[in-house]
C-alpha cells in the first residue's frame, strides 16, 4: 500500500481513537514534518517525497538510538526503536540484494556507462527507483563494483 497524506491522516485518527500515545506522537511528528516540507517547497508533496521524509526521520531515529546506547540510556534507545518500527511500517518493502543488483545493472545499461566517470549518471537514474527501499551507500558501492568490471 502506498504512502499518502490521506493514509497518514486516517492512521492518526485511528491512533487517537485507540489512545495509542506512541503511535499518535510519531504520526503527529511525521505529519508536521511533511507540512513543513510542503511549506518549504510551496506546494504539495508527491508520494515519493513523503517517503523521503519518512526515510529521513528513520535515519534520525537510528542516530538517536546509537547515541542513547553510547550514553548508557537503554530506556530512551528502546523508545526510539519503537518509534522507528512504527515509521518503517510506512516504507515500501526493502529490495533484496539480488533485486538491487538487477536494478543497478539496468541503470548501468540505461546510462550507457563505460567507466567510473559515469557513476553520477548511473546514480541519478538509480536513486529515484530505489529511494526508501535500499541504502544509498550500498547501491553506490554496487554501482562502483559494476562499473569497475567494465
Amino acid at each position: 500500500m502506498g504512502l499518502s497524506k490521506e493514509r497518514l491522516a486516517g492512521d492518526l485518527k485511528e491512533a487517537l481513537k485507540s489512545r495509542d500515545r506512541l503511535k499518535t506522537s510519531v504520526l503527529r511528528l511525521l505529519s508536521t514534518l511533511i507540512k513543513n516540507r510542503e511549506v518549504e517547497k510551496r506546494g504539495a508533496l508527491d508520494d515519493q517525497e513523503i517517503i523521503q521524509a519518512v526515510v529521513a526521520s528513520c535515519k534520525l531515529r537510528n542516530e538517536a538510538i546509537e547515541q542513547y546506547e553510547k550514553g548508557g540510556r537503554p530506556d530512551l534507545a528502546a523508545k526510539e526503536e519503537a518509534e522507528l518500527r512504527l515509521l518503517e511500517a510506512y516504507l515500501p518493502p526493502p529490495l533484496s540484494t539480488d533485486e538491487l543488483r538487477q536494478k543497478v545493472d539496468e541503470a548501468v545499461l540505461a546510462a550507457s556507462a563505460a567507466s567510473l566517470k559515469d557513476m553520477g549518471r548511473v546514480m541519478a537514474l538509480l536513486m529515484p527507483e530505489i529511494s526508501g527501499r535500499a541504502d544509498g551507500k550500498v547501491a553506490s558501492q554496487m554501482v562502483r563494483d559494476a562499473l569497475s568490471r567494465r
